[in-house]
């Protein structure tokens, strides 16, 4: 395939290292993961040869034209960490080379983290963390503990360990209140709640408790009202200083479900502030690599609030790349591989949308009357998650498998919605 070469893609020139592959890795069953694909093209543009594993053959990610091969391996999350790793090593046999892993959630990124020692004697390339740190950052409760720790605003939470501490939970707080898992690995066995959700009374919050168990897996936090609230974004790659070697923000204009799911519709936009206070976040906890985060300006107080840190890439990534065509994804893959990575401005304006959710989405935003203020009024230019003029497959294999159990899904969100609960 040839040493190091000078590539061009779409007139943003740097030296790429062909010979080392990527790997996306993801546990679970969620075929339609836009993210994975968008790596896979990101890098396989530049002639970087990508592997994936997959659920099974026919994902968009295994049909993408950029990916040099597919792993299919039909995992939970929830295997023994051991068998996992053995799984990673057997895949680093078949590959051959150094591998940059590029993990997709968080089940991956804390397994990296937590078998450092045999995945890099296996040849795997990634940044090196405190084995513990991205389990912590992945946990709702362990994050809190870590913006309370450091100074870092986020929403005022409590974490029950007991219906009897719910029920005095409920007779003095103020609500509507967020229910959420206090523990990110819990959605793929059984989470208490089916992602974030909005409970409006007492008697509400203590129906559902009822089925929580002894000791319920639970966050309930601080409702911060979305009259009041804007959602901003922060995807960045840090090196083994914690510097920053590529830093993006951007706020997030539709959501599915609305205003607690993932990102449909998003802009690029300038905020030192809140670029600054990442920054210093990353710097006081030690961390490395990709991360990104999610967080809610509240006007009330004039206060950005931590609410998700996602040790890992975002799903909406290719949202964000510099004036020189450096994305988060890139940044690690050339750092990882001893080169530059290249300086520049992010492209203010910019807008990704993921086709599948985009739509259902703004039919929710514009029936509540809902408005993202900073929101350019134009797009400076458009990615779409799934089309692409090079690579066309994964979009028609995301329709197919999409259509009927996606509609159905969509509809289950919109009735929970419809209800007053939010799930994400």
């Amino acid at each position: 395939m040839g040493g190091p070469v000078a590539m061009r893609n779409d007139s943003v020139p740097f030296a790429v290292d062909r010979e080392v592959p990527g790997l996306i890795v993801k546990f679970g069953s969620y075929p339609l993961h836009h993210g994975g694909v968008g790596a896979i093209r990101s890098l396989g543009r530049l002639g970087v040869p990508m592997y994936a594993i997959t659920e099974d053959r026919y994902t968009p990610a295994a049909a993408s034209r950029h990916l040099t091969g597919a792993f299919p391996w039909p995992t939970t999350g929830a295997e023994d960490p051991e068998r996992l790793v053995e799984g990673m090593l057997r895949i680093a046999r078949r590959i051959g080379r150094p591998t940059v892993l590029i993990p997709t959630d968080e089940e991956a990124a804390v397994l990296i983290a937590e078998h450092q020692e045999p995945l890099s004697g296996a040849g795997f390339l990634f940044p090196r963390v405190e084995t513990e740190l991205p389990r912590r950052l992945a946990s709702k409760q362990g994050l809190h503990e870590l913006c309370v720790e450091h100074g870092i605003a986020s929403p005022a939470a409590s974490f029950p360990e007991s219906y009897g501490d719910i029920k005095e939970f409920a007779a003095t707080a103020l609500f509507p209140v967020v229910a959420k898992n206090r523990e990110a690995f819990t959605r793929r066995s059984r989470p208490a709640v089916n992602g974030t959700t909005r409970i409006e009374t007492p008697e509400g919050l203590l129906g559902l408790a009822r089925d929580w168990g002894e000791r319920p897996g639970v966050i309930l936090q601080e409702y911060l009202p979305r009259e009041q609230a804007e959602d901003w974004i922060v995807h960045a790659y840090f090196d083994a200083d914690s510097a920053p070697r590529a830093m993006f923000t951007g706020v997030k204009v539709r959501s599915w479900p609305p205003h607690a799911g993932m990102t449909a519709n998003a802009y690029v936009v300038d905020n030192p502030e809140l670029a600054d206070l990442a920054a210093r976040f990353i710097k006081q906890i030690g961390f490395t690599g990709v991360i990104d985060l999610d967080l809610r300006f509240d006007r009330r107080d004039g206060q950005y609030k931590l609410l998700d840190f996602n040790p890992r890439m975002g799903a909406q990534f290719r949202l964000f790349e510099n004036e020189s065509g450096i994305d988060v994804v890139r940044a690690m893959h050339l750092h990882m591989t001893g080169r530059p990575v290249p300086e520049g401005e992010q492209r203010a304006g910019h807008r990704y949308v993921v086709e599948n959710i985009d739509l259902p989405a703004l039919l929710a935003y514009r029936r509540s009357g809902y408005t993202t203020p900073h929101a350019p009024p134009r797009a400076s230019g458009t990615e779409l998650a799934w089309l692409a003029a090079d690579d066309m497959k994964p979009f028609f294999t995301m329709l197919a498998r999409f259509v009927r159990p996606g509609a159905k899904h969509l509809y289950q969100l919109w009735r929970t919605n419809r209800r007053g609960s939010t799930t994400s």
